[in-house]
Formats: C-alpha cells, structure tokens, sequence
C-alpha cells in the first residue's frame, strides 16, 4: 500500500473514531409569555412582589438582551423557564415593563417576540358613590343633577367656569369667542353679600343665573364670606389675618360675632330661596379651603376666617349653615366641602357633604395632579371628587391620561382679561389661569362635557 493510502487511514482512525457531534434540537417554535408577576394591569402592587415571566419552555437571555422598567434597564436571571428581573419599586407609582425581541430566545435559539405588560403600586380604589343627596327631601332638580354628575364619574368630565368676581357669565363669554363652546357648568360667588341689594350689585336679580339654567347649563356657587375687620368696623374682609372676627364666637349665643352670623345666614337664605322657587339647584360650596396651609409645614395657617379657629370650630360652623339652611327649607343644594389634603379633622362628615373638591394651583406635572386625586378619593371612597378650582396647571388631557378623574374642572377667573367685554384685553388668548390653548384642548377630548352637550335636567 502506497504511503499516501496508509496516511489517508490512519487520518480516519483518529479523527474519524471520535465522539458524534451533538444534535442541535429540531425546535422552530419561539417561546411564548405564559404568565407574568405581577399580572398585568395589576394594581395595589405590594413593593415586595417578585418581578417574574414565565415562558412555554426553557429559555436563555440574549448576549445583549434590553430588558427596561419605566424605560430604565433592569438587570434580569434565567431559571428554566422563569426570567426574574432585579428592580426597586416605589409606591404610588405605575410601571411598564418592555422586554425587546432580542432578549428572550429558547435552546434553539429561538428568539421569542417582543412583550410588554404593566401594573401600579397606587392602591386599588374600591370606589362607591353614595347615590343620596346630603339634604332631606332634596329637590327633583338638584336630584337630576346630582344624578348626572354620577353616571358620567370616572367616564367623562363636567367643564366648569366662574364669574369674573361675583355675577356674570365673562369668563364663559372668553372661552366661547376663543373655542366656539361654552363650558357646561357655571359658577356665581356671593362675594358681595354684604352689599347687595345696590346699583351695582344685586343678588336678587336671577336673570343672568336663570339664563344659565334655562341653556341646559349647571349653576354653582361659592361664598367670599365678608365679616367686620372687628367689632362695629365698616371694613369687611374675609381674610384671617385681617379680622378678629372668630368661628368659635359665632356659634355662642350674644356674641357680637354671632349677630352677623345669624344676619348673614339669613340674608343668604333669602336669596337661595329665589333660585330654589324657580326650581334652579346649586352646587353649593361655602367655606372653602378651611385648613389653609396649616398641615403643609411648621407654622402654617389658615387664610380664611372660617378655618382659623381649629378644625372642630369649622365643623361646627359647617353644620350650624346645614342645619339653618335645612330648618329654613332649601333643598336645592348639592353640598361640596373643599379639602386642603391632610386636613381629615375639618371634615364635617359624610352625612353633610355630597362632593369633595380640591383647589391645585401651580402644578405642571399631571402625574402628581393624578396622585392627589387618587389620594383624595381613596380618603372618601363614597364621595365625587371634583378639580374645584386650578390655575396653570397640567392639561387635563394629561391629568386625565395620568388618572385624575375629576368630576368636574374650573379654573379660576382673570380680574383683567375678563372684567369688561368691551375692552381691546378681552379678545386676547392670554390668561392667568388657564388660556386659551389649554381650552382647546380641553374641548378637543371627547370625555369633556360643554353646554351644547348638556340635557336638559329640570
């Protein structure tokens, strides 16, 4: 045998002798998601659940796997066929996991597709409103429109406007000549009580109120409650540090102060009742933002007189207008007390209160507009909660996107721009509070309710 035929032999006793090649699996199914932990769409995520997906079979990580929570990458382990993935979590937050397609591939190298899935630490809300006003035998109107603002919570929106002080519609009258609507809900202030009946002022003509309502819009009120800087003064204010006038006194028979609350009362019945004949309901919110800043830090105060003797001197004072108001016969109020967050103590109790609002202010970031929301209602689960006045905030596409499912918006006035329709300042798109691309957008969503919207509710 020639050397080149012995050289080829021994090349395959060597080489060809040797341990067969291991067969690569004939696998072309990609693994799939079989379940995820947290589930997704969860809620109330405690901040110590494990982060795991489960596949349809043995998987391994890509060599350059992205593997993101909240856009930001997570290191992640393989165990057969569960991934865990390492990450700290913060409560009150709403996380979004992404794996890309190029990080999850099987024993055959098999890469499975892309997947996403989300869940919330923010506490899940069992949320029941109670169907019945606060006020006995409350009026078919105000039944009607109580009824409405529940069946569109936490679906759609009620837009709302204020007067430019006390009583007009201007602030209405701006937002039309700029979107082509109006809003569906406008708000009086009785601001001028103390005055009223005069030239200038006069809370016994309903027109412009009765017009409102008569569009199919919604009427609300607020209440500036003016009182004497101090005993027999002519100078009224409603500012805390402006007046010795005292909640807790009010409520002691022979007080001076509790002269001017009875008067006062009175006076305010009268006119309510001229809206209660003409079957008009009101959204009623007096002595708003009570606490003031007093739970925000050290040394905080009330700003109004209302709040600035205690908690339980505002209770008091709450259910002492209930009651009068009650005894007098209005029943045409829906009731809504203003919280300040953190301020439990001045709340006067479920059986007084139909809404619960809240006033934002300076806050562009609809993410933490939808925290106070959530914390506001998670507090009273039984209540509306309502945005119940705002300037420069976050667009409530945003705070609607975010989760802030107010009842219903309203910024507050601004004194120039408004205050007369015939000057030049009118037609400008500026506003302090709330201009008028922030209304455009507003309008432009389709959860927003305007006043050609609105049925009628008599």
């Amino acid at each position: 045998m020639s050397r080149y035929w012995k050289l080829l032999c021994l090349t395959v006793l060597l080489f060809g002798c040797g341990k067969e090649e291991e067969e690569v699996p004939n696998d072309v199914i990609a693994p799939e998601v079989v379940q995820c932990m947290p589930e997704d769409g969860a809620t109330a995520v405690s901040l110590e659940t494990s982060l795991f997906i489960t596949y349809s079979e043995e998987i391994k990580l890509g060599k350059a796997y992205n593997i993101t929570l909240n856009n930001q990458h997570v290191e992640a382990s393989v165990d057969g066929r569960v991934l865990t993935l390492s990450a700290d979590m913060e409560e009150n937050t709403d996380y979004i996991v992404n794996i890309t397609a190029t990080s999850i591939l099987d024993l055959a190298n098999n890469y499975a597709k892309a997947y996403t899935y989300s869940f919330s630490t923010k506490p899940e809300i069992i949320v029941e409103i109670n169907p019945t006003l606060a006020v006995t035998n409350p009026s078919v109107q105000a039944v009607n429109v109580y009824n409405f603002l529940m069946d569109n919570y936490g679906n759609k929106i009620i837009s709302s406007t204020i007067a430019n002080v006390s009583w007009n519609t201007n602030e209405a009258k701006w937002i039309h000549q700029h979107t082509g609507k109006y809003p569906a809900m406008h708000t009086f202030d009785y601001i001028h009580l103390r005055w009223s009946p005069a030239n200038w002022i006069d809370y016994s003509d309903t027109k412009v109120v009765e017009d409102w309502w008569n569009n199919n819009g919604i009427i609300s009120a607020c209440w500036h409650w003016n009182v004497p800087s101090y005993n027999g003064s002519s100078e009224y204010t409603s500012t805390a540090s402006e007046t010795t006038f005292n909640a807790g006194n009010a409520l002691r028979e022979g007080t001076w102060e509790n002269g001017i609350l009875k008067a006062d009362l009175e006076k305010m019945v009268g006119y309510l009742k001229l809206l209660q004949i003409k079957n008009i309901p009101v959204v009623w919110r007096p002595l708003h933002e009570a606490a003031g800043n007093i739970y925000e830090y050290n040394g905080g105060s009330a700003w109004f007189w209302w709040g600035a003797d205690g908690a339980e001197s505002f209770k008091q004072l709450w259910i002492y207008m209930f009651d009068y108001f009650e005894l007098q016969g209005l029943n045409n109020l829906i009731w809504v007390w203003t919280t300040q967050t953190k301020d439990d103590d001045f709340y006067p109790g479920d059986e007084y209160v139909d809404i619960i609002g809240r006033d934002i202010y300076d806050v562009s970031d609809a993410s933490t507009i939808s925290s106070q929301f959530i914390s506001v209602q998670e507090r009273y689960p039984t209540k509306m909660v309502t945005l119940s006045e705002f300037g420069s905030v976050a667009p409530i596409s945003e705070q609607w996107s975010a989760g802030a499912k107010w009842s219903y918006f309203m910024p507050w006035y601004d004194y120039e721009r408004t205050n007369n329709t015939s000057e030049p300042g009118f037609s400008s798109t500026n506003h302090e509070h709330a201009n008028a691309a922030w209304w455009q957008n507003a309008f432009d969503q389709n959860y927003v309710i305007t006043l050609d919207q609105m049925p009628s509710l008599k």
